[in-house]
């Protein structure tokens, strides 16, 4: 019987090696640095969304909750333009260790801090805030590098799939520690845990080859300059602000709504489980179907979808439109980010210096995402605070809303690339500074 399993799974394996198109396989690299990203999104699912619960457990308090991931995305922009300096002056791959190693050395330091991370969470947040941003522009520049223009949309649905697959097992994982465990003592295993797979990921990033850029000069301060110039892009960055704006609230408040109902932070991890197992299976479905010429609808469905989930919260907050929100919420995210990020990949590669830009558009675009999520969770912890929990449903709803922008930006830039191919779409096109 297992000899059979065994070579069914080997037929399997060689139907599928045979199945994808040659200008479509992974490179090694591109292998590797999926591997890589499993690793780090494994300790960050076990540590990110119990470090929420971890406040709330210490303070119950929204505003002191929603205030760290202010604090965290704010220094994040900076954080960002510093770590893209650093890639051009050495490489994608010295800031990306650099990234992981300090993400590693923040739940350390959480490990030791343990209840007094209350009384620091600014600089918690600020930390926390400069290390996943010297991870996260090394990884974006990265991603782009190991993909081409053929496989990039295999090769983003691949990395959700990845990163959905460590977001399931992590959370449901710490969960079950901190079940077993009395007090916060779970908690602190878990960071202990988060730690050692940050060390993993860090020393397979050495697998992957660093790249020496003889174009060492940083040009963000020219972007501004770009903007005005190339309205596609700018359409484009204007469209991650709004993408920024529920996916900050995302980031922390369901967590929080579900560990209310519940009471339970294995219930929690179990549940994100199922939402990560729904994520999987979309990013599969994207893996195989996506297309270029169907990002309009895929945008479509996800705002769709957005409001659809959210007018069940604003209806009754309970576990049931809870659960029923998150799984729509799992099949629609997906869709409106592998779309968004391939969309804004080509962009980087039509830009001018012929893809010499790639790091400032990267840490450009993570300033207009980052000022979405600012705010988005000020408003709904502002209103929280002075006018009641009960508005929680509504900002969340408002945030889904406001994602029809993006369909009607991604027709606009189309229909400005149709009428203007040579201006917006020429690669070795100069830039006047």
């Amino acid at each position: 019987m297992a000899t059979r399993l065994a070579t069914s799974f080997r037929e399997w394996l060689e139907a599928r090696k045979h199945a994808v198109s040659e200008d479509k396989k992974l490179s090694k690299e591109a292998v590797v640095s999926l591997f890589i990203h499993f690793c780090f999104q494994f300790g960050a699912s076990m540590s990110s969304v119990f470090l929420t619960l971890y406040l709330w457990r210490l303070t119950h308090s929204l505003w002191i909750n929603g205030m760290y991931y202010v604090v965290t995305y704010a220094a994040t922009p900076l954080a960002f333009a510093l770590g893209g300096w650093l890639i051009k002056r050495k490489d994608r791959m010295f800031t990306y260790r650099f990234g992981i190693a300090l993400i590693a050395l923040f739940y350390l330091v959480v490990v030791f801090a343990q209840e007094r991370v209350v009384d620091y969470y600014v600089l918690f947040a600020v930390f926390g805030g400069l290390a996943s941003s010297f991870y996260w522009v090394g990884y974006l520049t990265l991603m782009y590098d190991v993909s081409t223009e053929q496989n990039r949309i295999r090769y983003l649905a691949t990395n959700m799939i990845i990163f959905t697959l460590a977001g399931l097992i992590g959370p449901a994982l710490a969960g079950f520690i901190i079940r077993q465990n009395d007090g916060l003592q779970g908690y602190t295993f878990v960071f202990s845990v988060a730690f050692f797979m940050f060390l993993l990921a860090t020393i397979g990033s050495f697998k992957i080859k660093s790249k020496l850029s003889h174009h060492k000069a940083y040009y963000l301060k020219f972007t501004g300059l770009l903007m005005r110039k190339n309205k596609i892009w700018t359409g484009s960055l204007f469209g991650f602000s709004v993408l920024g704006m529920l996916q900050g609230i995302m980031l922390f408040l369901p967590t929080i709504l579900l560990f209310q109902i519940v009471g339970r932070e294995d219930l929690v991890g179990y549940l994100g489980v199922m939402y990560a197992s729904v994520s999987i299976g979309t990013g599969l479905f994207i893996s195989k179907y996506g297309r270029e010429d169907l990002a309009k609808l895929f945008l479509l469905i996800s705002t769709v979808g957005f409001i659809a989930g959210t007018l069940l919260i604003v209806w009754s907050l309970s576990l049931l439109t809870v659960i029923l929100f998150m799984i729509i919420y799992s099949i629609c995210a997906p869709l409106q980010g592998n779309t968004m990020t391939t969309h804004y990949f080509r962009l980087i590669s039509m830009m001018p210096l012929k893809g010499q830009l790639r790091v400032e558009s990267v840490v450009v675009r993570e300033i207009f995402v980052n000022c979405g999520r600012v705010i988005a969770i000020l408003i709904l912890i502002g209103l929280s605070r002075y006018v009641g929990e009960e508005t929680l449903p509504w900002v969340v709803f408002g945030a889904a809303i406001v994602q029809i922008n993006l369909v009607w930006l991604l027709r606009s830039n189309e229909a400005k690339e149709a009428k203007e191919p040579k201006e917006s779409a020429a690669p070795g096109k100069k830039l006047n500074m």
